[in-house]
């Protein structure tokens, strides 16, 4: 007569059974692995920042300028906090920008495009493009690699303010030499830093001073 599983927990049974049955229970919740999510995937949203702000005082760039240039590029609005963020495996091809939830999405979207022909595609928290920029990567893990991909960014502004002699026109170019794209593109960025200055000096009333 089959038994009942219920029925081991009945106070007629000798209470060595309960025991036995609740040590095997832990002993299988601590055999059992916890899987760890890297923390490149866990956290996309956190991975532009803190680069991008190591770039700034690397490079002696104006404070915000590349994190604003990161947020027109590849900003992503978060939904808690309603903050746009960089994101870093965003791609860009055929004037359709697509976030990605995770690195390997993001490169095997690459590789289908380029498989169709598709050459012009833009990569990760600086949207650094692909076919105009053909050796600022080594292949496209470094290519998503926030810290790589931002490093090159932090670079070419530098290069192009050399160029052109001032920030401004630097961040026009950053995105096209034709005037009529490269203006309407310095504003939204000198708007996006400006909200950023804003916040920064703006006192947090949580904080504890």
């Amino acid at each position: 007569m089959p038994v009942s599983p219920w029925s081991i927990l009945s106070p007629r049974r000798p209470a060595a059974l309960l025991g036995a049955l609740l040590g095997a229970l832990l002993a299988l919740a601590l055999a059992t692995p916890i899987r760890a999510e890297p923390a490149s995937e866990a956290v996309p949203a956190r991975l532009c920042a803190p680069h991008i702000a190591r770039a700034e005082r690397a490079h002696g760039l104006p404070p915000y300028l590349l994190g604003a240039i990161a947020k027109v590029e590849s900003g992503r609005v978060e939904a808690r906090s309603g903050a746009t963020i960089a994101w870093p495996w965003m791609v860009t091809a055929r004037g359709r920008g697509r976030f990605l939830p995770t690195k390997a999405a993001a490169i095997a979207a690459v590789e289908r495009l380029r498989a169709q022909g598709v050459g012009n595609i833009d990569v990760g928290c600086m949207q650094i493009n692909l076919r105009y920029h053909p050796d600022a990567f080594a292949d496209l893990e470094a290519a998503f690699d926030p810290a790589q991909n931002v490093a090159y960014a932090a670079r070419l502004l530098v290069r192009l303010r050399r160029a052109v002699g001032s920030w401004t026109r630097a961040v026009g170019d950053y995105h096209s030499g034709t005037p009529r794209l490269s203006g309407p593109y310095r504003v939204k960025v000198f708007k996006a830093r400006f909200a950023a200055r804003k916040r920064a000096a703006t006192p947090n009333p949580n904080s504890i001073n």
